[in-house]
């Protein structure tokens, strides 16, 4: 799976983007496996194609140039060029809604009013209406869709997203449906707040193909770490009818420590054991059979929970973990190519963006080794150049130091370690 993502640079040209599909449309000629890849996600004539199809299509540059505008973000080249060309204008945009100055919004889509209709930053935050509805500023919703925008149903979207209930109610009272696959952005961003409020005007608890477990599947799956909402989130699924199994994995999503007690008392040997990724990410509760699936950041297959914990930030199930007597230089399996054997202070160095150190400093005062060395590599999506990553003999802190996605990386933590 190749899932390319970019964002637009400060000062963006178009010189760029259109090197970027002349580039595609070489690698289309040559049968790249990626480039077949990425023209099946992101161009709806070659969705349901193979790659066998695709590479015998005809395929153009305006093809390629329509798969680099989607994987910018923007529905097509005309609004990524668009959006390039108002660059100025699009960034006062921005800073206004930031700074919820309904009057400047206004006076700039005056000035400018084809970017009612254009993503402002990207096109998961969609055009200034949905852009607003992020950021709760509900003055501005109601502005812009007196000035005629259209992206109702995408502002209600992103609201819920974010939890930012007020707008959410504003706009669902103007015409936003409850649409199938409505519940999977809170679910994406861990949003109880959202989902219950979904839930609870009887919106379906499905994707938008139908599937009643992909909600699940998502809140165990994210990328998102917001403990407490993945907790009110999987309770109220179970409210719903859903079936959570009794297992200690499934305890350690809820962060249900009392559960987790019971579970150690029917097996001491709980804080030594090695859970292999499809137990973290069960495929009878909807997760994909992929071992790259699943957004975490240092590897989490063959880890303790003691690993689970750091990744997923259960703070009180890691106390616990320590409680027990947990070993804090415990090593995650090695597969069968030779990577892996990690401890848990390598999950706090890479990790998700803006934690603190806390893990990493107890982990230091209860004698956690800065020295051992290891064989990882990771799979990273969602980048501009998707591709595996591999690291030789590292220690935590150079895991940390070479790891290519930098935002992923810890600095107060990898500070501790140097």
């Amino acid at each position: 799976m190749v899932t390319v993502a970019r964002g637009l640079p400060g000062r963006p040209h178009l010189d760029v983007p259109k090197r970027e599909a002349r580039a595609l449309l070489g690698l289309w000629r040559t049968g790249d496996p990626d480039a077949l890849e990425r023209i099946r996600r992101r161009h709806p004539k070659f969705a349901r194609a193979d790659d066998a199809a695709i590479a015998a299509s005809v395929f153009r540059l305006n093809d390629a140039q329509l798969v680099i505008a989607r994987e910018y973000g923007f529905a097509h080249w005309a609004e990524l060029k668009l959006r390039i060309d108002a660059n100025a204008v699009a960034r006062a945009l921005d800073a206004a809604i930031r700074a919820d100055d309904r009057d400047a919004v206004v006076r700039l889509i005056g000035a400018r009013p084809a970017l009612l209709h254009v993503p402002v930053v990207s096109g998961n935050w969609g055009p200034p209406m949905s852009h607003a509805a992020n950021m709760g500023r509900l003055a501005i919703v109601e502005a812009l869709s007196a000035l005629g925008a259209q992206d109702h149903q995408h502002a209600f979207d992103r609201a819920l997203l974010q939890g930012q209930l007020e707008c959410a109610r504003w706009l669902h009272a103007r015409g936003a449906r409850l649409v199938p696959g409505i519940v999977m952005g809170t679910c994406e961003t861990l949003n109880a707040a959202g989902f219950n409020f979904l839930a609870d005007l009887g919106a379906p608890l499905t994707d938008a193909r139908g599937d009643r477990l992909a909600p699940l599947a998502l809140v165990l799956e994210t990328y998102g770490r917001n403990p407490a909402g993945k907790h009110a989130i999987l309770e109220s699924l179970a409210r719903r009818g859903y079936e959570l199994p009794d297992t200690p994995i499934m305890a350690f999503h809820r962060g249900d420590v009392a559960r987790l007690r019971e579970h150690l008392g029917r097996d001491p040997t709980l804080p030594t054991r090695r859970f292999p990724l499809r137990e973290i990410y069960p495929a009878e509760l909807g997760c994909a059979n992929d071992e790259r699936w699943g957004m975490h950041w240092t590897p989490i297959a063959g880890t303790t929970l003691l690993h689970l914990a750091i990744d997923f930030e259960e703070r009180e199930v890691f106390d616990w973990l320590l409680a027990q007597g947990a070993d804090v230089d415990a090593r995650a399996d090695v597969d069968a190519e030779g990577f892996g054997g990690h401890t848990p202070l390598f999950h706090t160095v890479v990790c998700h963006p803006g934690g603190d150190a806390r893990f990493a400093q107890t982990l230091l005062e209860r004698g956690a080794s800065t020295d051992v060395r290891v064989d990882l590599r990771k799979f990273l999506d969602w980048c501009e150049t998707p591709r595996w990553h591999e690291a030789r003999a590292v220690t935590a802190a150079d895991w940390g130091r070479g790891f290519p996605e930098q935002t992923w990386v810890n600095p107060a933590a990898l500070r501790l370690l140097e």
